[in-house]
């Protein structure tokens, strides 16, 4: 008996540290994927991490605790402040009425017949759904909410990049995708932002999307980034380009102070009309725009 209590005793503490050490790996993990998605769902990270709902619920709260995540209805994201890839059903219920003033200001630059690039993103998803009623045209996307949509059109030619599927962001990179898109050149180029500053430029909360967006911005012939304001004065991990190698940043009122920007900055204030559902869940403006520098 006395010999085999402290066996006892050793083997409970040496589970104990196995336990622990397999607690802070996976949260480890679950903070790099955070990293690299943008956002985390925990029924993903329950089948993909091998352990029960119930595991993951008690890390994702233990990190909010920390300060290392924010808790989201059955998932996580970043803490508010950081720039962040979210899932398309959130980032759709953000700040509607002024992607849809955007989405519009950008649309009325595209002639019928031009090829248009659009990066992935909720706002980018606007400008397609802004250019509905445009003839002849041609798209090319590495959003495959954006090409579900653009599908449905009449009167326009597809093109969608191919690569591996990121997230829950729908977006295809890869160098499949990058290669496809130095086959092509296109009047415009529509680009999404995570975050854009004066000296950091535009950057981007993952490298895996860097490398496609850099090809998006070598296709075209004029470089439109379109944004909310609450992007600016942001930075994240990856550079995309510098302010210079855009032709207009198109954003909303929201954004006071443009100086540090050059001439390149057009606000937009909010449709004074009603905000109306798109097909596929997109809302937009009706035929309106209003413009402010």
């Amino acid at each position: 008996m006395t010999h085999g209590t402290p066996g006892l005793r050793w083997s409970a503490q040496h589970t104990s540290k196995e336990g622990l050490m397999a607690t802070s790996t996976r949260r480890r993990e679950i903070l790099h994927r955070l990293l690299a998605e943008g956002y985390v769902e925990g029924k993903d990270l329950a089948a993909g991490l091998g352990v029960d709902a119930s595991t993951i619920r008690r890390d994702l709260d233990a990190l909010a605790r920390a300060g290392k995540v924010q808790r989201t209805h059955g998932g996580a994201r970043p803490l508010p402040g950081n720039a962040t890839d979210i899932p398309y059903t959130t980032k759709q219920a953000q700040r509607l009425t002024e992607k849809a003033a955007i989405a519009l200001s950008a649309a009325s630059r595209v002639r019928d017949g031009d090829t248009v690039i659009l990066d992935s993103g909720s706002t980018t998803y606007e400008v397609a759904a802004a250019l509905r009623d445009r003839n002849g045209l041609t798209v090319i996307t590495n959003d495959l909410r954006i090409a579900k949509f653009v599908a449905s059109l009449s009167d326009v030619r597809l093109l969608v990049t191919g690569g591996e599927l990121l997230g829950s962001v729908f977006t295809l990179i890869g160098e499949r995708a990058v290669d496809f898109l130095s086959d092509y050149t296109a009047q415009w180029t529509f680009l999404g932002a995570d975050a854009i500053d004066p000296i950091a430029g535009i950057t981007n909360t993952n490298t895996l999307e860097v490398p496609i967006k850099r090809a998006m911005i070598a296709a075209g012939e004029e470089v439109v980034v379109v944004t909310d304001s609450t992007k600016f004065g942001q930075r994240a991990l990856a550079r995309v380009a510098s302010i210079d190698e855009t032709d207009l940043i198109i954003t909303d009122t929201g954004l006071n102070d443009i100086s540090s920007y050059g001439n390149r900055v057009l606000r937009v204030p909010p449709t004074h009309h009603t905000v109306v559902p798109a097909p596929t869940g997109t809302h937009i403006g009706d035929n309106h725009e209003g413009q402010s520098q």
